[in-house]
């Protein structure tokens, strides 16, 4: 159903909570204009509905445009997931003329400073709040991304009013998960129960008041559920992510699996990619799992949960995630939780050249 077309890891920001791979792809590695129109056309063939433009900071590339306008002529949905920071009357312009469908745009916080402190770029704040304006003002619809954690998770109640105030048809309210800058940071990052319980009460009491004038998506960070959700709706099933040097994968995190061959677009087609290469067969389906997942009644519910996070916490990627309350290794998310610091450790921030071991 969907492309995450990763045009490239730079960015302005540099989030600590970033889902990106800790190795950054650089410049001189990112596919070409004509290559990445190559991708879209393969994609719209495959039966793709949508294209999310994503990074990184998908702004930073100059042809950005034409990829819009490419990806529109093949019918293709297009999303633009943004910081805001480098969007402007000008460069929106040449987005929605090119046939931009929408814009995802992301907050670091409600608040300038904290949200300033996280990003690591000053007046960033005015940018993302002057970008929403700008795409509202056009009647483009417009979702807020507001990422979650311990810093910021008070502060829930005033990010869906300003949602409503830029006049956003869509918040996503997204606690961090534990991938990539986010898994470095976890110690620093997670909320404790109680927070997550007060931001779970301030979603339902937003939606309970706002109705339909407002659309929530609600995502709470995996180590406080009882059963794991589906991998990108099952792996290799309806999503796939071409990364910035065209790395074609099943899931964001999938470059964490060893000895697989990671898909190269520039090596094969992204039907013969997705119908064959060994990455995407790995774990589609059921036939892979294990017990108690190959005898559970929700097996085609949630597909065995997520993979990377079984290789993240257990060094096993086609064990049972452990977020299961069914999992032999269920206990490993008590200890993680149970062993959270009372005051968060400094963050380590996303940087080219930074790779945490």
């Amino acid at each position: 159903m969907s492309l995450l077309a990763e045009l490239t890891h730079r960015c302005p920001l540099q989030c600590p909570y970033c889902s990106n791979p800790l190795a950054l792809d650089g410049r001189e590695g990112e596919l070409s204009t004509a290559e990445w129109r190559r991708v879209l056309d393969q994609a719209a063939e495959l039966g793709v509905l949508q294209v999310h433009f994503s990074g990184g900071e998908p702004m930073a590339r100059a042809d950005l445009p034409d990829l819009v306008r490419h990806a529109a002529g093949r019918g293709l949905y297009t999303n633009l997931i943004t910081s805001g920071v480098l969007l402007t009357e000008a460069t929106f312009r040449a987005l929605a003329d090119a046939g931009l469908d929408h814009v995802q745009l992301s907050f670091q916080d409600v608040d300038a400073a904290p949200a300033e402190t996280i990003g690591g770029m000053k007046g960033a704040q005015a940018k993302k709040l002057a970008a929403a304006r700008i795409v509202v003002a056009d009647g483009m619809p417009l979702t807020l991304n507001f990422v979650i954690h311990r810093g910021n998770a008070a502060r829930i109640p005033r990010m869906l009013d300003l949602a409503v105030t830029l006049g956003a048809r869509r918040v996503e309210i997204a606690h961090t998960q534990y991938y990539g800058w986010g898994l470095v940071n976890r110690g620093a990052l997670m909320p404790t129960r109680a927070q997550l319980d007060e931001a779970t009460r301030a979603v339902e009491d937003a939606r309970a008041r706002l109705g339909p004038a407002l659309a929530i998506d609600y995502v709470t960070p995996d180590y406080y559920a009882d059963q794991p959700k589906p991998c990108m709706g099952g792996w290799g099933r309806r999503f796939v992510n071409v990364s910035p040097a065209g790395r074609v994968l099943p899931c964001h995190a999938a470059e964490t699996i060893k000895g697989v061959p990671m898909p190269d677009i520039r090596a094969a087609g992204l039907g013969e990619i997705w119908a064959d290469a060994p990455l995407f067969r790995l774990f589609r389906g059921t036939d892979w799992m294990p017990e108690p997942c190959r005898g559970c009644d929700l097996r085609e519910q949630d597909w065995g949960g997520c993979r990377c996070q079984a290789l993240a916490l257990l060094g096993d990627a086609a064990a049972t995630d452990p977020v299961c309350a069914r999992s032999p290794a269920h206990a490993r998310i008590t200890e993680i939780l149970d062993s959270l610091p009372d005051t968060p450790p400094q963050l380590v921030y996303r940087r080219f050249g930074n790779t945490p071991v």
